[in-house]
């Protein structure tokens, strides 16, 4: 990953202290500017293999908890072994409002994935009276994670709804939330009361929506820049989930995210759809999820590598193969390196 240096080199001319003790003025320190780093080369992105317009897993997780009893739960073990994979294959997660924008500036040869948690569980996040996570929470384990791999970033995107990781003050919910965003963490738009919107009359999707919005912005939770589906339902007009106003309350969203399915688009890909984002259920291969859960797709992705987002390590450029050139976005052509 190139990053612009911040620090320049200091050039003192003269001894600072040897000249205030003789009653002259101090050397002047002259700030040297370091040189701008060069944009990556299309050799350089072939050597890796890049191509960031490759499919991304944006997987979904529910709570985390020692005896699942909805086939959305995950145990510790099976989060920390899903992770784990994810650490020793390249990948990299990212937030969800990262990958919708595009800013996706991760290592040359790495992969992206977006973690997303739904429902605001106290089994995601829960912190003792220091600040620090509880044991086997998802927080917990993520960031075991990232220190235990160098380079996995552990951040996650966590779609809130009123239960608020079960904490009912709302100095409680401040704490959690102040904690996440302290950490790298986003929070994302669910509706307030995890309403399905299938069906409903505007004014209910937009009282669904703005509550969720405000719920989070008058707990100072930053910017909201994407909204998940609850149950993955879109509304009959599905731009209603993406931008709206209502009593006052404006949102305006990025991206709008589905309940599972399969790996999303390159945000650079003219396939990419904003409305409809597909995310992948955390599963191992069996029953319905022998091929459409997160083990299955996973498999897919290490088994066919051409068909993965894999990064060119500047986020300044969109590299690829360039017979893949017809699958480039418009907004994306002037970053475009094909080789």
């Amino acid at each position: 990953m190139r990053a612009a240096a911040t620090v320049g080199l200091i050039v003192l001319a003269g001894c600072v202290a040897c000249g205030a003790d003789q009653g002259q003025k101090p050397a002047t320190a002259v700030e040297v500017k370091p040189a701008a780093i060069k944009p990556v080369s299309a050799a350089n992105a072939k050597a890796v293999k890049a191509n960031e317009l490759g499919q991304i897993p944006v997987l979904m997780y529910h709570r985390i908890i020692e005896n699942p009893t909805t086939q959305d739960d995950r145990t510790p073990k099976q989060f920390r072994t899903e992770l784990e994979r994810l650490a020793k294959e390249g990948y990299v997660p990212i937030t969800a409002a990262e990958y919708v924008t595009g800013k996706i500036d991760i290592p040359a040869g790495k992969h992206p994935v977006v973690l997303t948690f739904d429902d605001s569980s106290p089994s995601q996040v829960t912190l003792d009276g220091t600040g620090t996570p509880a044991k086997d929470t998802a927080v917990a384990i993520l960031l075991e994670a990232g220190a235990k791999y160098p380079g996995f970033r552990p951040v996650a995107t966590f779609y809130v709804t009123r239960d608020m990781f079960g904490k009912s003050s709302t100095t409680e919910q401040a704490q959690i939330v102040a904690w996440l965003k302290q950490h790298g963490m986003e929070l994302g738009n669910h509706t307030k009361d995890h309403t399905n919107l299938m069906g409903k009359p505007k004014q209910v999707v937009l009282d669904e929506v703005t509550a969720g919005h405000k719920l989070i912005t008058d707990l100072n939770g930053g910017e909201v820049v994407t909204f998940a589906l609850p149950y993955g339902n879109q509304p009959k007009t599905k731009e209603w989930a993406l931008k709206g106003s209502d009593k006052g309350v404006k949102y305006n969203y990025s991206g709008v995210f589905l309940a599972g399915y399969m790996p999303a688009q390159s945000p650079f890909s003219g396939a990419f759809d904003p409305l409809g984002i597909p995310r992948i259920r955390s599963m191992d291969k069996k029953g319905d999820c022998a091929k459409f859960c997160s083990t299955g797709w996973l498999d897919w992705l290490k088994e066919n590598p051409g068909e993965r987002y894999t990064s060119d390590g500047d986020a300044r450029t969109v590299a690829f193969p360039k017979f893949q050139e017809t699958m480039l976005a418009p907004s994306a052509k002037t970053k475009a390196l094909a080789y």
